[in-house]
């Protein structure tokens, strides 16, 4: 069997600073924990990025790529109830992965121009997909709402999806499984919908919340 090639140094500082941040909290790491875990000299570390900023805008490079295409996906035709829930689920598995970049955000916008530019620009971003969402459902008679209702709707899907995990995590930062936390923020964020759907939609909503809900 063919070996794989060993991962670059640099690879492996991204990957270990992004498992620190999530566990830690970003402000809480330091380039010196980074090359401790990592059992390289800090030299070492430096050579590949100058500052722990540096490693911050490289990870978030990747997770802005990652998460523009997650919410491009979904407006390539008229979602269903089900699509919708599919959807959420995945951007709440990429919000997990990245996490530190929600729970740490009002102190990395304060320290970093370019996270908040690019940052604004994806809740942006999200809010315009979830909008594509609710209309393609009320254009094919799955939900009533008006302008307004659509409006207020796509933004408050926003909030949760994005502020949900950090809820979470202060409402118990020790314990709670991924996969439940995870679900919760689906159901809470579909929860927005339900008033506003209508027939088999409603119906739909209903079985799916009823499943996700007792599901383990």
């Amino acid at each position: 069997m063919e070996r794989k090639p060993p991962r670059r140094t640099r690879e492996r500082i991204l990957e270990t600073s992004l498992r620190l941040f999530n566990d830690f909290g970003e402000p809480n790491v330091t380039t010196t924990v980074i090359a401790d875990e990592m059992n390289i000299s800090p030299g070492n570390l430096y050579y590949h990025f100058h500052s722990k900023g540096e490693i911050v805008e490289a990870i978030f490079t990747v997770f802005e790529r990652e998460i523009e295409a997650t919410l491009a996906a979904p407006t390539r035709r008229p979602a269903t109830v089900d699509d919708i829930w599919l959807f959420l689920h995945l951007l709440f598995e990429h919000i997990w992965k990245y996490r530190f970049f929600y729970r740490d955000l009002n102190d990395l916008l304060t320290r970093n121009r370019t996270l908040e530019i690019h940052f604004k620009q994806i809740l942006a971003h999200k809010v315009r997909t979830a909008t594509a969402l609710c209309e393609g459902l009320v254009s094919s008679g799955a939900m009533r709402a008006s302008s307004a209702e659509l409006r207020a709707l796509a933004i408050n899907m926003t909030v949760i999806a994005s502020w949900w995990l950090s809820f979470e995590y202060a409402r118990d930062p020790r314990g709670g499984d991924e996969s439940e936390r995870i679900g919760r923020g689906v159901f809470q964020s579909m929860a927005m919908l339900s008033p506003f759907l209508l027939g088999d939609s409603r119906a739909l909503f209903e079985r799916l919340a009823s499943e996700y809900l007792k599901s383990p």
